[in-house]
């Protein structure tokens, strides 16, 4: 085929936690990521000739290389150069419904929709594996997306474990339009404040990530405790962006008053989310929350935890 349109699908995180510092000044993460059910859709055709062109109505998705689709493009071209004469380059447009710079991963997915979608329409035949491996070079929430689902991703955030599918968990999404939070700012603050805490030594970091693959979140999730999930739920980012950006906490402050499952914030923020076990009972708290909080600026969204990062759009 000549154009495939695939998914993307946006992920929370359930816990983050920043274990250190990183020799290539990355951090040492432990995160479980979960796919949602809000999604960019992301339409690739061949382009007819040697071109990488990006196509986006949203105004703040650039369309150079500055775009991750766009540079996952290159990376295909780069990888396999045979393929590429062959067939040659890529339109991608992008139908943005994922919000921009909120922690949820829209940048990433949609880089990982273009290399699904490279790979079906030059037939290259790679395994997820491979994908996974590509992925990599261009972020580290990426290989993630690929997958998607429920998974348990430690060192950058791209090693990552599968853990059992959830399916019976509502969310509640809230986030202030005008407001966008700097992955690169939300890091270098949280060093700032709390690198006297990290982790430095191989011997306690080889603890810290045996720890972490028996956590009790991990428990939660293999028997789909949604109670537990909610409880558990933990976000170490808070602790360097609540201070700096006051209406996240009341908005987190708003959906505990709506009695959900549990709430925080996904990412480096500012997105802050609400577990639920039904749609209805996500309905009510996205309601309660608008009335609670009555700022035009404040978009809500209700959707439900999937078992799948990029899939052939409907």
């Amino acid at each position: 085929m000549h154009s495939y349109s695939l998914a993307a699908a946006a992920k929370i995180n359930l816990y983050l936690e920043i274990i250190g510092s990183r020799s290539d000044g990355y951090h040492e993460l432990a995160t479980v990521f979960q796919s949602i059910d809000l999604v960019d859709k992301i339409d690739l055709r061949l382009s007819g000739n040697d071109s990488i062109c990006v196509h986006c109505d949203h105004p703040q998705v650039p369309s150079d290389r500055t775009n991750l689709a766009y540079r996952a493009a290159e990376l295909m071209k780069t990888e396999f150069p045979d393929a590429f004469a062959k067939y040659g380059g890529i339109n991608i447009t992008i139908d943005k419904q994922i919000p921009v710079a909120a922690g949820l991963a829209g940048g990433s997915t949609n880089a990982a929709a273009v290399l699904v979608g490279i790979d079906l329409i030059w037939q290259l035949g790679l395994t997820q594996a491979e994908l996974q491996t590509l992925a990599a070079q261009l972020g580290s929430d990426v290989p993630f997306c690929v997958m998607g689902g429920t998974a348990l991703a430690t060192e950058r955030g791209e090693n990552l474990s599968p853990l059992p599918d959830l399916d019976n968990l509502y969310v509640v999404l809230a986030k202030y339009r005008n407001l966008t939070i700097s992955t690169p700012w939300a890091y270098q603050t949280y060093r700032e404040k709390y690198s006297d805490c990290y982790i430095t030594d191989a011997q306690s970091l080889a603890a810290c990530w045996e720890k972490v693959h028996s956590s009790p979140m991990v428990r939660a999730i293999a028997p789909k405790d949604s109670t537990q999930i909610g409880k558990l739920l933990h976000n170490d980012f808070e602790r360097a962006v609540f201070p700096e950006y006051p209406q996240l906490m009341q908005l987190k402050a708003a959906f505990e008053q709506a009695r959900v499952l549990g709430t925080i914030m996904s990412g480096s923020g500012p997105t802050i989310f609400a577990l639920t076990e039904t749609p209805e009972q996500a309905q009510l708290v996205k309601e309660t929350v608008k009335q609670a909080i009555s700022d035009p600026e404040l978009e809500l969204w209700v959707t439900k935890f999937i078992p799948t990062g990029i899939r052939i759009a409907k």
